[in-house]
């Protein structure tokens, strides 16, 4: 799917907190561009950042809810990778639903995991525990993942083939088990859902 295709379907996105800049300089960086009243004409990448159509590299992702994995263990089948933070309304707000699409087709079209920004573990758990989410979370708190991904704002949510190939980048929330969002997944993995 085209990211113009997506435009038309961009929810609500927390950009990343003030105390959070320091560590993420990119996002100071963009900040005071756009303040300054310069035109970005394309989101700019963050370090080490995957393109769509390439493969993500493979790393160890530290569990929050399950055990350490590696990013191949989800090979061998469509994999919808949602980034977020526990001080993220709109990651809050989508959550339920993303619950819920991880169970259509009773959870053996392809995978939901979650990864979390947080820098404290602890509100990370306490906010898996109370949405009881039951798809795997990891937290990235040495921004690996994050930058990877391309999670300069929140919700971000990356769709991923079989072979671990990027297909789309998704910011902002949505109800991910409406009609629309179920559709456009279907699309990008080319499954009927």
């Amino acid at each position: 799917m085209k990211n113009r295709d997506l435009k038309a379907r961009k929810g609500p996105e927390t950009p990343l907190p003030a105390a959070h800049k320091s560590r993420r300089r990119f996002v100071a960086v963009l900040a005071g561009i756009a303040s300054a009243g310069v035109g970005v004409a394309a989101r700019a990448a963050t370090p080490g950042e995957v393109p769509v159509g390439a493969q993500l590299r493979d790393v160890t992702m530290t569990g929050l809810t399950v055990p350490y994995r590696r990013l191949s263990d989800f090979r061998g089948k469509p994999l919808i990778i949602n980034v977020w933070a526990s001080w993220c309304g709109p990651c809050r707000a989508e959550m339920g639903s993303l619950e819920r699409l991880s169970r259509l087709k009773g959870g053996q079209a392809f995978a939901v995991i979650g990864i979390s920004t947080d820098d404290y573990p602890e509100a990370a758990l306490a906010f898996v525990q109370k949405t009881r989410t039951s798809f795997a979370h990891f937290i990235d708190q040495r921004l690996v993942l994050e930058n990877m991904l391309g999670a300069n704002r929140l919700p971000l949510t990356v769709l991923v083939d079989a072979e671990g190939r990027v297909l789309d980048r998704i910011y902002g929330a949505r109800e991910w088990d409406s009609p629309d969002a179920v559709r456009l997944v279907g699309k990008a993995f080319r499954l009927a859902l």
